[in-house]
């Protein structure tokens, strides 16, 4: 899509992607990083009183004991209140992720769940809990330092390190979840989303030669979905030992249904069914992994709500036009339309149906400009990107826009009635009503 070059996909993209999704597995895998690192440390200890008692040095043992029994209320403390702290934490957040989502849109809450932030806070906490209560199964009854076998004492420093931790990720949780309730991080953390998916589109040359005669179909094998993303890297390799070109019939976003095809063969005979496993997925709902479109279809609900009578909040519809012209103006120039990914040879494999630029302009506009006939603000703001985006677009790209301009420009006519507030509400202003 410009004159870089083609980066081969990476293979493990997608399941990274999935995993980003959920919220269990990263603090499953602290878990069991704070048991092991509970083992490693409760082996240090074993090791320091082994040398102290070779050493002879058993003031210093008592020294280590004193230390530890200083720190073990501090450790009992620590295990009988953070899952009371995580519970009052999460509940609350949880709260505020359902407000944001009911006056912005549904669809934030995968905000809330991407969010390497709640996520590292979740983790941490929950290693807390489990490392205090595995320090205190080292504490031993035994006093004499020449029968003492361990005393916790680098397993008390960590327990204090995780409770420091702690206290300085709530304190950024916290941050990140009042953002989360404000409008112009939101649509901008979707708008960054939106520029990584364009960032990952496959760049350079489109295809020279058109495909070849189609020679079969794969249809949807397994339960239904939205098609989340596709395994670039897995469907090249097997075009490539096929020696043929496939295509992919649905876009993603798309509802696939059993029975429906979802990749079309050029070139040869199909690929082994063996060799297409794990290369399409699908889900309850869209993501923005690879997904062109899925960003302005978020800034789009939120301007919709934000427009509707019952919250009247012409402002926010404004903030998300901001970043709907951000993002058109990027790909004005770019080739839309398909994506061909190629080998390593540099031939072409596989051709990806993406959004064209009349699709995103529709997305971006349409049910916006359909809802802002009588908010001068809004229109005035969608006028004036209109007119941004005819300067940046060339010759060939200029009609879907100047349509949007002509169909807002009749419905500001029908909607409002004095001459003097149709000039006003037609006159471009790239803040609205500033």
């Amino acid at each position: 899509m410009s004159d870089r070059g083609y980066r081969p996909p990476r293979a493990l993209s997608p399941l990274r992607e999935h995993l980003r999704e959920t919220f269990w597995f990263a603090p499953s895998l602290t878990l069991v990083c704070a048991i092991v690192l509970w083992f490693a440390a409760s082996a240090l200890d074993e090791q320091l009183v082994g040398y102290l008692k070779d050493e002879r040095a058993y003031d210093e043992i008592k020294d280590l004991v004193s230390v530890a029994d200083d720190t073990k209320q501090i450790v009992i403390t620590v295990s009988s209140a953070m899952m009371t702290f995580i519970g009052v934490v999460f509940s609350i957040s949880l709260v505020a992720v359902q407000m944001a989502s009911g006056q912005l849109t549904p669809r934030v809450v995968r905000i809330f769940v991407r969010s390497r932030i709640s996520k590292l806070t979740l983790s941490v906490f929950l290693a807390t809990f489990v490392f205090s209560l595995l320090v205190l199964s080292s504490y031993e009854s035994e006093t004499d330092p020449r029968l003492i076998t361990s005393v916790p004492f680098v397993q008390s420093v960590l327990t204090a390190a995780l409770v420091g931790l702690s206290l300085l990720l709530f304190i950024a949780y916290v941050s990140s979840t009042l953002r989360l309730m404000q409008v112009g991080p939101v649509v901008d953390r979707i708008t960054r989303d939106s520029f990584r998916v364009l960032g990952r589109m496959p760049a350079g040359r489109p295809q020279e030669e058109p495909l070849g005669a189609e020679s079969g179909q794969l249809v949807r094998e397994g339960r239904a979905g939205v098609l989340r993303d596709v395994n670039v890297a897995r469907l090249v390799r097997a075009a490539r030992h096929q020696d043929v070109v496939l295509r992919l019939i649905p876009r993603l976003g798309d509802f696939v249904v059993p029975g429906t095809p979802v990749l079309a063969v050029h070139g040869g005979a199909a690929p082994p069914r063996r060799a297409l496993r794990y290369t399409v997925s699908v889900g309850v709902e869209r993501t923005l992994h690879q997904d062109l479109a899925f960003g302005l279809r978020q800034l789009s609900d939120i301007a919709l709500r934000a427009l509707s009578t019952s919250v009247n909040d012409p402002t926010t519809a404004v903030q998300c036009l901001d970043r709907i012209v951000q993002f058109l103006a990027a790909v004005v120039n770019l080739p839309l339309g398909a994506v061909h990914h190629r080998d390593r040879k540099g031939v072409v494999r596989l051709v990806q149906d993406v959004p064209g630029w009349a699709d995103l302009v529709d997305l971006g506009f349409e049910e916006v400009r359909r809802c802002a006939a009588d908010t001068p603000q809004v229109t005035r703001r969608l006028l004036a990107g209109i007119d941004d985006l005819l300067l940046l677009a060339p010759p060939d790209r200029r009609q879907p826009l100047v349509r949007h301009r002509a169909l807002l420009t009749q419905a500001v006519e029908r909607t409002v009635r004095g001459a003097a507030e149709r000039e006003f509400a037609l006159l471009p202003d790239r803040q609205g009503i500033g």
